[in-house]
């Protein structure tokens, strides 16, 4: 394929999102194997990954915080339970609801998952200036951060 010349501004631009979406795939299809290996679906590894195991949380708040519906949650807890990552305990400020907690063991894999959604071996080949100023370049047109809908990991 041709690259758009350089006065071809939707054809630069057009590109450019192919090109990012060939990287988000890639970093998501590595995300998605390392994952795995770690015995977890991605969406039981996001749930994991947004529990503080210092606050416990009622899996209704996993669910906003997670932006799916408490059903989905429900299952991922169930998951995650069987696994020895969580533990339903009942919330001693309100003994009607349920509150999720992060076992020991569930810190460890929790940790681990952290750094699987940081690895950044596709960026190995940048220098620190080239990785720099990509950074600024996804910022920017990130709108200085990430909208709240694309709290997706």
């Amino acid at each position: 394929m041709e690259s758009p010349s350089p006065d071809d501004r939707p054809g630069l631009a057009g590109d450019t999102v192919r090109r990012i979406l060939h990287v988000a795939a890639a970093l998501r299809h590595h995300q998605d194997e390392a994952v795995a290996a770690l015995g977890l679906t991605p969406a039981a590894a996001r749930a994991l990954h947004e529990l503080d195991p210092d606050h416990p949380l009622p899996a209704r708040d996993l669910a906003e915080q997670l932006g799916c519906d408490r059903s989905n949650v429900t299952g991922l807890a169930d998951r995650l339970e069987q696994a020895g990552l969580v533990e339903r305990r009942v919330d001693p400020t309100d003994r009607r609801q349920k509150t999720l907690v992060v076992t020991g063991h569930g810190r460890e894999v929790r940790e681990r998952v952290g750094r699987v959604m940081s690895d950044s071996r596709l960026l190995d080949g940048l220098t620190t200036a080239e990785l720099a100023a990509l950074r600024e370049l996804v910022w920017k047109v990130s709108d200085g951060g990430c909208p709240e809908e694309c709290g997706e990991v």
